[in-house]
């Protein structure tokens, strides 16, 4: 097991000292949202922004939402020397939006106000979220200060996609609150997030099959979707050029840095992962995929008590099974043999056998690289924000994935492929 495997098992969360610096840009309206999370999840909240910043939220509401005073230059409260104490005593400091000119004084390791202060001074993780025009974010010297901030231990969150001021649109938005919030949880829960999948594209399935019966009614299961796309997050966040093949997951936030190619039956799953799995570099198939669909599909919806109604007996007909398929293609040399498949398992225990000796069954028949195992009984893994269970491979006995965010699970899994694909 990777040491930030263990570190996730071992550590659960618990309430920080947390630093929100705010730099000057149209998204610092957001930074409000996020300091009302981290308050939410019992957090103490120290919101450091730039001057530039208050033209846009004014001190008030910050030391309202956050119960603590504001200051951004380090000749308030000498007495208590803040530009050294703030930073001292954080669990972790977040710059949500962190403009090109603030990541630029980072990486340049000046410290001529309060917020840049306190990231000199800080040894806890640092995490800063950019937010600005596109062309911005792609500029050479942007992307050199980011790139010396990854270097250095610093994680810079992937920018979300989509509309930035104006009429523009593009990479450079602001992820929402409830993304930072979660990646800075993971962040502390799990260790360093690598940068280090740059140049692998990653395919993933997520979310639930719908079988249709007829324009209104379908056949489907619980699956959110919620595990596969933070999957994606994390998988982006390494760097990854990342695809989400997504069945019902319309309540989710599209991941960072991500796309989404939205789909609705088990077919239509199966078309888009033979299509793109062959140019993929790791391929992770954690959609809640619909075994059988009906045999007849009625053009007009079926009317309740109806003679010829088939809602009294459906006939149905097995699904193709996507994951041994794309094992099989890899094998037939379709799909490159160096392409990493990844499984889920979503089971449940009888008399006989325990969800583990299921999934290890499964395992074996499906043939992929890596399988996640859930034991999906009374509702522990369907629609909830947490996860657990076991990660198996080929090697190795089966590690068991301590409860927790969907997100650190994801980061576990991660690491897993991760160690896999060094060893081929």
């Amino acid at each position: 097991m990777s040491e930030n495997a263990a570190q996730a098992q071992s550590s659960p969360q618990q309430p920080r000292n947390i630093v929100v610096g705010v730099s000057g840009g149209i998204a610092a309206y957001k930074a409000a949202h996020l300091v009302r999370n981290f308050k939410e999840h019992g957090d103490d909240v120290r919101v450091v922004p730039t001057q530039a910043a208050l033209n846009f939220v004014g001190a008030a509401t910050f030391e309202a939402l956050s119960g603590n005073p504001v200051s951004t230059t380090v000749f308030d409260a000498v007495d208590e020397v803040q530009h050294v104490n703030i930073g001292q005593h954080a669990d972790a400091v977040v710059i949500a939006p962190a403009t090109a000119d603030v990541i630029a004084r980072i990486a340049a390791g000046r410290s001529d106000d309060l917020l840049t202060a306190t990231v000199l001074v800080a040894t806890c993780p640092v995490i800063v979220v950019p937010a600005m025009h596109t062309e911005m974010w792609f500029n050479p010297a942007t992307q050199d200060n980011v790139a010396t901030l990854r270097r250095r231990g610093i994680t810079v969150m992937e920018p979300a996609h989509g509309r930035l001021t104006g009429k523009d649109t593009g990479p450079g938005r602001l992820p929402e609150a409830e993304q930072i919030a979660e990646l800075v949880r993971t962040r502390l829960a799990f260790g360093e997030l690598p940068y280090d999948w740059r140049g692998l594209s990653v395919l993933i399935s997520a979310g639930g099959t719908q079988e249709n019966l007829d324009p209104v009614r379908f056949i489907g299961n619980r699956s959110s979707g919620r595990q596969g796309f933070a999957l994606a997050e994390l998988a982006a966040q390494r760097g990854a050029m990342v695809t989400i093949v997504a069945g019902d997951t319309d309540d989710l936030i599209t991941p960072s840095g991500a796309e989404v190619v939205k789909i609705v039956s088990t077919q239509d799953l199966k078309n888009e992962m033979d299509t793109r799995a062959p140019e993929a570099d790791i391929v992770i198939m954690s959609a809640a995929v619909s075994d059988y669909r009906p045999v007849n599909v009625a053009s007009s919806k079926m009317k309740k008590g109806s003679d010829d109604s088939a809602l009294s007996t459906l006939e149905m007909t097995e699904n193709p099974d996507i994951l041994k398929g794309l094992v099989a293609a890899r094998k037939g040399g379709l799909i490159p043999a160096s392409t990493t498949i990844v499984g889920f398992a979503a089971e449940t225990g009888d008399e006989e056998s325990t969800a583990l000796e299921f999934a290890q069954a499964k395992f074996e028949r499906k043939g992929c690289d890596v399988l996640m195992a859930n034991d999906v009984s009374a509702g522990k893994v369907f629609g909830q924000k947490d996860n657990e269970g076991w990660i198996l491979t080929k090697e190795l006995e089966p590690r068991t994935v301590a409860r927790g965010s969907k997100q650190v699970v994801a980061a576990q899994i991660l690491d897993v492929v991760n160690e896999i694909r060094h060893e081929k």
